[in-house]
């Protein structure tokens, strides 16, 4: 049986413009500062033991995926192994929401670019105009000289749009909008094991400070993991 983290009101999608979708939690401001861990974010499921032993709780994870980024290098969920990373969703010719969205990013980027278990993940939702080397520009242009730290990536629509609905957020053609393209600003924290952590408006400074807030809070929690296992 699949349980739920959050109510379906909590979870439900907040539609603008009858395109884009917001998660209810991107609204809700839990004190992290009060917090040794993040809520996961997403189903689970509950697996008894055969032993009789506590039941364990599997978390819903990012699927596995196979991209190219702007140094034509392959990434997959294994560039991400023991860290921690930040995705979200854009195109280089959005005239919208895009500019707005990456500035934000920058600033997680500048906080926590010198911290060698923190990445970076943006995808493009518009593979056949942005190119390696249309990715690799836009990166440069917006002063991310470390591919390593920052993947900007693609894959084909099919690959990109199951990977956005994977991390709450939406994406998809639309004609009738400028750019050709509707999608949603959410940023999203996954932990060193796929797993959900945080989703997060990218439009609005409120929001993205949380997510500056958070990140230490889920370090913090990976290394006492670390440290656990270790023992």
């Amino acid at each position: 049986m699949m349980f739920f983290l959050f109510t379906r009101a909590r979870r439900g999608a907040l539609l603008i413009g009858g395109a884009l979708l917001v998660l209810s939690a991107c609204q809700s401001k839990p004190d992290t500062a009060a917090l040794d861990r993040l809520p996961y974010i997403g189903e689970r499921q509950v697996v008894p033991r055969a032993d009789g032993g506590p039941a364990d709780t599997l978390y819903a994870t990012i699927p596995a995926f196979t991209l190219t980024d702007q140094d034509s290098a392959t990434i997959t969920n294994d560039t991400f192994k023991n860290k921690v990373y930040v995705a979200d969703f854009f195109f280089a010719t959005c005239p919208s929401i895009c500019p707005k969205m990456q500035s934000e990013m920058l600033r997680v980027y500048e906080k926590f670019k010198d911290n060698p278990r923190v990445l970076f993940l943006s995808h493009t939702i518009d593979p056949e105009h942005d190119s390696v080397a249309v990715l690799r520009d836009y990166a440069q242009r917006l002063g991310v000289q470390d591919a390593s730290r920052w993947h900007f990536a693609t894959a084909s629509h099919d690959t990109i749009f199951s990977l956005a609905r994977a991390y709450y957020v939406s994406a998809q053609k639309d004609a009738s909008l400028a750019g050709g393209f509707a999608h949603s600003g959410a940023f999203t924290l996954i932990d060193s094991q796929r797993r959900i952590r945080g989703v997060y408006d990218g439009m609005n400074p409120d929001e993205v400070a949380r997510l500056i807030e958070d990140l230490p809070v889920l370090l913090k929690e990976e290394a006492e993991t670390t440290a656990q296992a270790a023992l």
